[in-house]
């Protein structure tokens, strides 16, 4: 399958299945576009036709260019045959029951209340509660014990807030640090904070244990502080800016990143981007919101419009500021093209409810953070394992090749047939599809995809 799109003015082939991508000239970006259904001499007339005004479009010149078009043909890297599909049913059933990496909810309560929460303003739909450490500790125990011959398990502290719960978190660390190395393994803990209670013993122990850190800002003042708000109703951005700024600069170069969320209120989320990059962050995320059509916080259908158009401009303004010695990182638009994700992860995706599960503060086991508060998507607990084997068995089934609407989608080995969570919120069904997030996703990957054209071009330039 082929994908073929103009953006920012470069012309650009990509082959979906070998993950070629080709930066042609207008010409030969015609002419792959009739490759598969005309003959040569067709192609040639046609080109001559609609190219007469240029003297340098010959037929000689046409010949040698179906040439070229064929040898990529060829060589497997143009309209390469889809050979994954067979493969799609039988990659997570090699894995085994091995979990690699565990969502820890430390905490189902949050203080603040931010009106787009999927959460619920950390509760889950549930009841309020931290996790013991007793529950946290048989988690890690629970990871371990089914991580087979894994040597690096990753742990997120999530909530809620789980700086709610921090001498929970500090204890399961230290009893992680304890046992890792006689057990084989090696944690690398993520913590994920609204930054309200961020102080000077937290940064300094994030930055020492911690491989990542996902800080929650959405982006401009205004934006920020018209949703995230505490329950008396204050916006909490002057509160939590200084401590993110404070947390950054004093780790050292390791992994962080700034999560914000855009919503109906700022589809124009560019400038949130930018704003953060002005503050002196330069690894930055901006999610779309996944909510009700019927949420005042929705993107609606001309949101979306506008929001690819967005894409487009946070796309060629990271171009410019990398010329200029001021480059940022924008989680969407990390895309590697030479070596990237492994055939296993682009057909299976993320390992949700297979490889990855969260734990509730009682010791339930779920798919996913997103799944936590639906009864009928537990898997089991962290005493007992996985019981509910059949769940456990319909997300193994869930790939790339799952979901009637990837079929001929040539975005489909980029997003391993998208996020689970959001086809159920969605669609009622884990093999649905959320058709706005498809959308965005293959303008996402279009601009990262043009963004490498135009490194690349760079480089060849000197």
């Amino acid at each position: 399958m082929v994908h073929q799109y103009q953006l920012n003015g470069y012309n650009i082939v990509l082959d979906t299945c070998s993950g070629s991508v080709h930066v042609v000239d207008e010409v030969a970006y015609d002419m792959i576009a009739l490759f598969e259904q005309e003959d040569g001499d067709a192609i040639v007339s046609k080109m001559l036709q609609k190219y007469a005004h240029r003297p340098d479009v010959t037929e000689e010149e046409l010949r040698l260019c179906l040439d070229d078009i064929q040898a990529l043909k060829d060589a497997g890297k143009l309209y390469t045959p889809d050979t994954f599909a067979d493969m799609a049913g039988t990659f997570k059933a090699r894995s085994g029951n091995v979990v690699k990496a565990l969502c820890l909810h430390v905490a189902h309560t949050c203080n603040l209340n931010c009106s787009y929460c999927f959460a619920s303003q950390g509760k889950y739909h549930g009841e309020r509660a931290l996790m013991s450490f007793e529950v946290g500790k048989q988690a890690l125990d629970f990871l371990m014990d089914n991580s087979g011959s894994r040597h690096n398990l990753e742990v997120d502290f999530f909530g809620g807030e789980p700086l709610m719960n921090w001498d929970v978190v500090k204890q399961l660390v230290a009893y992680a640090r304890s046992v890792e190395k006689e057990r084989g393994k090696n944690f690398r803990f993520t913590l994920t904070t609204n930054g309200m209670l961020i102080d000077d013993e937290v940064i300094e122990f994030a930055n020492r244990e911690m491989s990542n850190v996902v800080l929650s800002l959405d982006g401009r003042k205004e934006i920020h502080d018209a949703t995230r708000v505490d329950y008396a109703g204050n916006g909490s951005y002057e509160r939590i800016v200084p401590k993110f700024q404070k947390l950054v600069n004093a780790r050292g170069g390791k992994g962080y990143y700034m999560r914000g969320t855009f919503t109906h209120q700022n589809p124009d989320f560019t400038k949130d981007v930018f704003h953060m990059a002005d503050l002196g962050f330069t690894e930055l995320s901006m999610e779309p919101v996944v909510s009700a059509p019927d949420d005042p916080m929705a993107l609606t259908a001309k949101d979306i419009e506008v929001v690819k158009e967005q894409y487009e401009i946070l796309a060629k303004e990271m171009l410019r500021r990398e010329e200029d010695g001021r480059p940022i990182t924008f989680y969407h638009y990390m895309i590697d093209l030479t070596e990237g994700p492994c055939v296993y992860k682009r057909i299976s995706g993320c390992g949700s409810g297979t490889e990855y599960m969260a734990v509730t503060p009682w010791g339930d086991l779920y798919p996913c953070h997103q799944f936590v508060g639906e009864e009928e998507y537990k898997l089991g607990d962290v005493w007992n394992g996985v019981t509910n084997h059949a769940l456990r068995e319909d997300f193994r089934a869930c790939n790339a090749y799952a979901r009637p609407e990837c079929k001929d989608c040539w975005a489909k080995l980029y997003c391993s047939g998208g996020c689970a969570a959001n086809a159920f919120h969605a669609s009622g069904s884990i093999r649905g599809v959320y058709a706005p997030g498809c959308e965005l996703f293959k303008k996402r990957i279009e601009c990262a995809i043009m963004m490498k054209a135009a490194q690349d071009e760079r480089k060849d330039r000197g």
